[in-house]
């Protein structure tokens, strides 16, 4: 009997020893798995801080008649408001990124996402004009912060909670916060600000980014940040092969773009499509959102191919609004091309400057933030001046000249910056 109580507990033991086994590959798999699916919940998150970050920075351009008869100042002035955040996210993203570089990056995310809420609260309780500006300025450092973090952090964030081969997918879903913002952020904040004030705007602003404060804290992994003796000098990323062509690309691209974007109403109104303008956004928009899912289906295995597709597509749609902007089915189409050229181009130029920088990611996208920020300021300025002296015909033709180096800049940086395959 004893014997057979022996060979009993032994073969229970081996039963006991194969269902441990069975659990740990199992839940071995599970992690695999898990590992191999993108943490959609996460990163609807941060493109939530996009949108936030975004809409903040270009929700005044709905409102400037309230805004400029409240504050006391005309429109011109107000629209400062918009020219001063992108001067505040300018001037200190690339200082924040190596000052912040060896914070965690959710500690990172949480703070900068509360100075957004602290500084659309004081926008929207303003009275005063300069209050108001030192408000949006404030705004724009953290953007500086999550700009260059919200895009720098957060796209190369997103980069570390996917496998290798979602990276691409991973970062386009983070940045679709943009083209959401611009398409139905401004014109959903604008018809808010009409019916109950400009003031509710951007508290409504404030309250989103409360609402996501909490989703952060419950849903975004934590990552460390850079340790300190890894850092590479910021200006001396630029040494390091395709990041310049990647910056330079960046640059004149998005000047090309707002030049036409920041003015995107008053081009209308002159075709007599004034009243159109909320549609035209949102259709816009749509075909942004075509464009970010291409993009991240494809950009680990077509990088090139992509960006050269963008800039292409944005240069015929520049093309038909110069020749065909009377015939407003024709405008319409433009804006679709716009659209399915623009989307995706956050997404291919912060990948193309990740992948370029290599260890020096961070410094190489710090530095995109701030030139895409330049020349958003820039295009601002540069079609003002085009407007007053030209008129708004100037614009098409204007986004043509610029994109003839961004195309020879892409075209030649086929080893480097903007390689075939990713």
């Amino acid at each position: 009997m004893r014997t057979e109580e022996v060979t009993a507990t032994a073969q229970n033991q081996d039963q006991d020893q194969d269902q441990n086994q069975n659990q740990d590959q199992n839940q071995d798999r599970a992690g695999q798995s898990d590992r191999q699916r993108l943490p959609l919940l996460a990163l609807l998150a941060l493109a939530t801080a996009v949108f936030i970050t975004s809409l903040t920075e270009t929700l005044p351009a709905g409102l400037l008649p309230a805004m400029g008869a409240d504050l006391g100042v005309g429109e011109s002035a107000t629209g400062q408001t918009v020219t001063v955040y992108a001067v505040g996210t300018a001037l200190t993203a690339i200082p924040l990124t190596a000052a912040t570089a060896a914070w965690r990056r959710k500690r990172l995310l949480l703070a900068a996402m509360a100075g957004f809420a602290a500084a659309n609260t004081v926008t929207a309780l303003s009275g005063d004009y300069l209050l108001t500006m030192t408000a949006r300025f404030v705004a724009g450092v953290a953007a500086g912060l999550a700009a260059g973090l919200a895009w720098a952090l957060l796209a190369g964030y997103a980069r570390r909670m996917a496998p290798p081969h979602l990276q691409g997918k991973a970062i386009a879903v983070a940045m679709a916060g943009i083209p959401v913002a611009l398409s139905l952020g401004v014109p959903a904040g604008t018809f808010l600000g009409k019916v109950v004030g400009w003031q509710v705007a951007f508290l409504a602003m404030t309250g989103l980014t409360v609402g996501l404060l909490a989703w952060i804290a419950a849903a975004v992994p934590d990552r460390p940040g850079t340790a300190r003796g890894a850092k590479t000098p910021v200006l001396g990323t630029l040494r390091v092969p395709g990041v310049t062509p990647v910056l330079l690309v960046t640059l004149v691209f998005v000047l090309a773009h707002t030049v036409l974007y920041t003015y995107i109403a008053t081009f209308l109104d002159e075709l007599g499509m004034g009243d159109s303008t909320d549609l035209v956004l949102l259709v816009f928009g749509a075909a942004s959102l075509v464009s970010i899912w291409a993009v991240g289906a494809l950009i680990h295995r077509r990088l090139r191919a992509l960006t050269l597709a963008s800039v292409l597509l944005v240069g015929v749609a520049a093309a038909v609004l110069a020749v065909f902007s009377d015939h407003h089915a024709l405008v319409y189409a433009a804006v679709v091309l716009w659209g399915l050229g623009w989307g995706g181009a956050p997404t291919l130029l912060q990948t193309a400057a990740g992948d370029a920088g290599g260890d020096a990611a961070d410094a190489a996208q710090a530095m995109l933030v701030t030139l895409w920020n330049v020349a958003m300021a820039g295009g601002g300025v540069f079609g003002g001046v085009l407007l007053g002296l030209v008129g708004t015909s100037s614009f098409p033709w204007t986004i043509l000249l610029l994109l003839v180096p961004v195309l020879l800049v892409v075209l030649a940086a086929r080893r480097h910056g903007f390689p075939g395959r990713s």
